[in-house]
């Protein structure tokens, strides 16, 4: 029955969307999570429209930073005597659009090699372990010491710049695109807070843009049940960011990062072992 596989479809999104909402922004990897999820539910979907949801559901993820720091990001103002234009506001873009120079000149030309070559289990569990083991050690490296930069006003160009380019390293998939910047803001002497919070504003333009060029390569013929299917992935994506980032934000002013450091390590052997151990051969 046509309407019990498209219920079936819309269910998994459901839990697509619950997955992405909560790794996008915990610097937990995603794509390490999806990759796991994947292996477990099956969507009755193209291979095509897969390639372009995985990346178009963050576009819900990424409504939620919109909607939180709005005031922040909004860069206009009804105050005359500012000429209705918010200065702070403007820099902030103006640091977000140095930060994301170096993902996009290489998103463009590297995108579908990375996908082709590195979304395995092998290069994700590494990477996992890798970052895991980084979180790890630059929180250990930092303890007792003052951070250089205490709020995102503080933040040079030439950090912003820095940023970018270890966001370039999470177009390796297990990386994460947060746990990238994150450490790299970290090591440059952000404290949790700034790091965090500019790893949220620097996702809005690397997702959007990532996701109109999936849509462009995938086109706007879509079916009702992988219309439905995006719909309902995106808007579950949006809700559960919303507690993902409060939840962020009010743990990193009271706790390190070391606690993802130790789950990433731990999920990376996980998927080692089920890859050399349980999982079948192609």
């Amino acid at each position: 029955m046509e309407w019990t596989q498209t219920l079936l479809e819309l269910i998994k999104a459901v839990f697509y969307g619950l997955v992405e909402g909560i790794t996008e922004w915990l610097p937990v990897s995603s794509t390490g999570h999806m990759i796991l999820f994947e292996e477990f539910v099956h969507f009755s979907q193209s291979k095509e429209f897969m390639e372009m949801f995985r990346v178009v559901i963050q576009l819900g993820a990424i409504l939620a930073v919109v909607v939180l720091f709005w005031d922040k990001i909004w860069p206009f103002t009804a105050d005359k005597s500012k000429h209705y234009i918010k200065k702070e506001s403007w820099v902030l873009w103006f640091h977000i659009l140095v930060a994301t120079l170096p993902a996009l000149v290489l998103g463009l030309l590297l995108d579908d090699w990375l996908d082709a070559h590195f979304y395995n289990f092998i290069t994700v569990a590494v990477m996992l372990i890798v970052y895991g083991v980084l979180f790890i050690a630059v929180e250990k490296n930092r303890k007792g010491k003052r951070p250089r930069v205490r709020s995102l006003d503080k933040l040079s160009y030439r950090d912003a710049f820095i940023i970018g380019l270890w966001q370039v390293l999470a177009m390796i998939p297990g990386t994460s695109r947060s746990g990238a910047t994150i450490v790299g803001g970290l090591l440059l002497g952000t404290t949790r807070s700034v790091a965090a919070e500019f790893t949220f504003f620097l996702a809005i333009p690397v997702m959007a843009g990532a996701s109109l060029l999936k849509l462009l390569k995938f086109g706007f013929a879509f079916t009702g049940t992988e219309l439905a299917v995006l719909a309902v992935g995106m808007v579950v994506a949006f809700v559960v960011s919303l507690v993902a980032i409060r939840f962020l934000m009010g743990y990193v002013k009271r706790h390190s990062f070391r606690i993802f450091g130790i789950y990433r390590i731990l999920l990376g052997v996980v998927l080692l072992v089920y890859y050399f151990v349980f999982r079948q051969p192609a």
